[in-house]
């Protein structure tokens, strides 16, 4: 029997949504720096993304009606990302002062999604996936390490982003389930429209009395867009169809790549250098992720 393999087609999907989630970090940043609050930036960023997802979706007519009895998996799934995701990633680096743990932490990712692929959807994971999985973290380290060690004295602050690692595990599982039974712009419409919601109190407790409209200058208003629309909308649409292909480990797998992009982005916009060291990180991180994806070859009949 033939093999076809797996279409370059998903390959090329979750290399874009890696490439935008990547730049994320970047226009996050900006955005942090020009002191944006946190919460309000999360809850325009998810009102955006909802308004953007709702039009195109009602207009392209792919918004699909929710069962009764799926609503539990979309309130599930909204609480695992975006909401304990973005606490637990933001108030983690925030405790802990270190970007570069954090992006060690949250690198993780692929690691622990090996575990529930296996269990809840038998996805066969062979020992050179897992191989190629392991070799990123020395990879991602090369990448993020500045000066060859990290001081972590809030050690709580590492707990919450171990939540947000595992959070990312859980909406994987949870999404790979609606993904059977609706398309990826339902789904990721849903999960904007209500993750706004979630975040709805958190902002208006928080951040709502430092935000006029005053605030919205063109410096704030083009990186939420590019938040709210490439990050948001796009990438997740294009991992979630990646999903359904790939499975939980071998898309996950790809999120290692998240650094690395962002280095070379910081890069390429003049606010990091790119030495030898990372360079070979980027290309070990790289090898990992073509490693993970080889797939056991059929036995022919």
């Amino acid at each position: 029997m033939k093999n076809k393999g797996t279409p370059i087609l998903v390959y090329i999907s979750i290399i874009i949504a890696v490439v935008f989630w990547g730049f994320s970090f970047i226009w996050t940043n900006s955005l942090l720096q020009q002191g944006f609050p946190p919460y309000a930036l999360v809850f325009f960023r998810m009102v955006f993304a909802a308004i953007i997802l709702v039009t195109v979706s009602a207009i392209s007519g792919k918004l699909e009606k929710v069962s009764r009895k799926d609503w539990g998996w979309f309130l599930l799934l909204v609480t695992m990302e975006p909401f304990i995701y973005f606490i637990g990633e933001t108030l983690g680096l925030q405790i802990v002062n270190s970007p570069t743990l954090g992006s060690i932490i949250i690198a993780t990712i692929p690691i622990f999604a090996l575990i529930p692929g296996m269990i809840f959807y038998k996805e066969k994971i062979t020992a050179i996936n897992i191989f190629g999985v392991l070799i990123t973290l020395p990879g991602i380290l090369l990448v993020v390490f500045e000066s060859g060690s990290v001081k972590v004295s809030h050690y709580f602050g590492i707990f919450l982003l171990f939540v947000a690692v595992f959070a990312a595990v859980g909406y994987s599982v949870v999404v790979k389930k609606l993904a059977t039974r609706y398309n990826s712009y339902t789904i990721v419409t849903y999960q904007h429209f209500l993750g706004a919601l979630y975040f709805l109190p958190l902002f208006l407790y928080n951040d709502s009395s430092s935000i006029s409209f005053s605030s919205f200058t063109p410096d704030i208003i083009k990186p939420l867009l590019f938040l709210a629309a490439l990050c948001s909308c796009a990438a997740f649409i294009l991992f979630i169809n990646s999903i359904k292909v790939l499975g939980i480990a071998r898309t996950n797998i790809f999120t290692s790549l998240v650094p690395v992009v962002s280095a070379f982005g910081a890069y390429v916009i003049g606010q990091e250098d790119l030495n030898i060291r990372k360079i070979a990180g980027i290309l070990i991180v790289i090898l990992g992720v073509i490693i993970a994806q080889r797939e056991k070859k059929p036995k022919l009949q």
